[in-house]
């Protein structure tokens, strides 16, 4: 090993050159280190990589740790180790440690592997970002992760999400990681504008082009008019400042700010990663705004349907009593007072379609209330439902459920509403147009394939198919079309998850109506680290 002032080696190879020339211009880092973990000796390379003075190697701490046991061996293989000497200038090396024989010595190989492992890092975070895209259904718990990969990927000091609300005239920070929260950014920003302040955010924002501001930092603490907002900006210290566009189908629908640590210069590499990133938060956004759109139009159905439900049931079980009353009205208002027998079969009357309405009210009000009734598992909810169905209606129902593995409790919130909606609107339809003597209901999670999914069945006895087509007609579940509105809503539900509705009739008789869907997957994407010395 040879450096300015180390004694040359004299061995010399085949082709005549100094082994000691070839160690000084290798190409990666050679060096000496003793067990207290500082250089003894380095080579060209190695001062170049570790930014060493090439007049003081010797004494000078290294990076690379020695190994703890006896035998001063160490792990073998190939460690990686993170190596800062100025704060803003972060490597990493890959190295291998080789004893000097009897001594407490050894003799390092490394090499630069920093844009390789930020390479990593950075397609780490787009794949995870782009799996909490598909997996969560919080908008906020995805833009929280996506923040916080943006910030651990790269050498990012703080990293804000923001998005645009639906009347498009405020931003709400959704993800943030560096800075601390505060619910009033978005008004204490207004009042930087006020004051003169130039916001590069909402440049980015109208313009829908990224912005790239060097050495921002100091204009923004040095300018009055950040006043509202330079304690919340102060720490931790940052420096290049970069704010990117979310676009979701041509139009914004918020902001990537990333507010990168001194030292770090914003290059074409980092801008891609973060358009990569903006483009993963655009898709969150999008996403869960189709998602409430969905949700919106689900619930306008809803009313559509309990509106439909309420006047083909209950308001005309309601105008029959009140008829009922009127004509005991008229016959005293005509001096010709009612018998005892006719009032009492007026009575008689009056109590059955008040029980009649009673029953259909109290089916309306289980059917609304799936979310309250799925947060303990769809397994109890559903048997909640088949209980208070059979004791309503004296149709006995009964509940069969398929789940060895209890798989069907850890399924997404909505994902069980939306199933429980499908069973609950087949069952209504069922005890209510099928003339049913019995009800199965059947919870299952099958094989399917090289996937599982969720199958949920519910099948009467009733008329069936009662279509005047007969069996090769249109299908008809409990007397209900399957174009119809029921119908149409349950297939809605389904289809979201990748799934379909299927309506049958048996061999035996009756009706069955199907729902299956696919269980959701996940897909590993944090890749195996090497190992990290200690």
């Amino acid at each position: 090993m040879e450096t300015a002032g180390s004694v040359a080696v004299g061995t010399r190879t085949a082709a005549g050159v100094a082994a000691a020339d070839v160690v000084r211009h290798a190409p990666d880092g050679l060096a000496v280190i003793d067990a207290d973990a500082r250089f003894v000796d380095a080579n060209t390379a190695a001062v170049a990589l570790c930014g060493l003075d090439p007049e003081q190697v010797a004494g000078t701490p290294s990076p690379f740790a020695p190994p703890q046991d006896a035998a001063g061996t160490g792990r073998s293989g190939e460690l990686t180790v993170a190596w800062e000497p100025v704060t803003g200038q972060r490597r990493e090396f890959s190295y291998v440690l080789s004893r000097v024989p009897g001594e407490d010595r050894w003799i390092v190989s490394f090499r630069d592997v920093t844009l390789s492992r930020l390479r990593e890092r950075r397609l780490a975070a787009i794949a995870k970002a782009a799996s909490s895209v598909a997996s969560k259904r919080s908008l906020v718990g995805t833009l929280e992760v996506l923040a916080r990969e943006v910030a651990r990927s790269d050498a990012i000091a703080s990293v804000q999400v923001l998005t645009v609300n639906s009347t498009g005239d405020r931003l709400h920070v959704v993800g943030a990681w560096g800075f601390r929260r505060s619910t009033d950014f978005f008004d204490k920003l207004m009042e930087c504008r006020a004051l003169g302040a130039r916001l590069m955010m909402l440049e980015a924002l109208e313009t829908r082009q990224p912005v790239v501001a060097a050495n921002r930092y100091d204009a923004v603490m040095a300018d009055p008019a950040w006043a509202p907002l330079q304690q919340l900006m102060r720490h931790p210290r940052w420096d290049w400042f970069v704010s990117v566009p979310l676009l979701a189908r041509g139009e914004p629908v918020g902001i990537l700010n990333a507010f990168f640590a001194p030292g770090q210069v914003v290059g074409d590499t980092e801008l891609e990663f973060l358009l990569a990133m903006a483009e993963q938060a655009a898709m969150a956004v999008d996403h869960a705004a189709l998602l409430e759109w969905e949700r919106d139009v689900a619930r306008r159905e809803e009313r559509q349907k309990l509106a439909r439900d309420l006047h083909d049931s209950v308001v005309q079980q309601v105008f029959s009593m009140m008829m009922q009353a009127r004509s005991l009205e008229v016959l005293v208002a005509r001096g010709l007072p009612p018998s005892p027998e006719e009032v009492a079969q007026v009575a008689d009357d009056l109590s059955s379609a008040a029980q009649d309405v009673l029953a259909d009210l109290r089916g309306m009000v289980v059917e609304l209330r799936p979310a309250a009734a799925t947060a303990g598992g769809l397994v109890p909810a559903v048997r909640s439902l088949v209980d208070t169905t059979a004791a309503r209606t004296g149709v006995p129902v009964a509940l069969e459920v398929e789940d060895r593995g209890d798989e069907l409790a850890a399924l997404d919130a909505a994902l069980l509403e939306d199933v429980y909606r499908v069973v609950a609107e087949a069952l209504h339809n069922t005890v209510k147009h099928a003339d049913a003597s019995q009800v199965h209901v059947r919870l299952a999670v099958a094989p399917h394939g090289g996937r599982r999914r969720l199958i949920a069945e519910v099948t009467d006895d009733g008329r069936g198919m009662g279509d005047p087509a007969g069996p090769a007609g249109p299908a008809v579940a409990g007397n209900c079309t399957s174009s119809g509105f029921g119908m149409t809503v349950m297939r809605e539900r389904a289809a979201r998850w990748g799934g379909a509705v299927r309506v049958r009739r048996p061999a035996a008789g009756g009706t069955s109506v199907l729902l299956s869907l696919p269980f959701p997957t996940t897909l590993p994407v944090t890749p195996c680290e090497p190992e990290v010395a200690p």
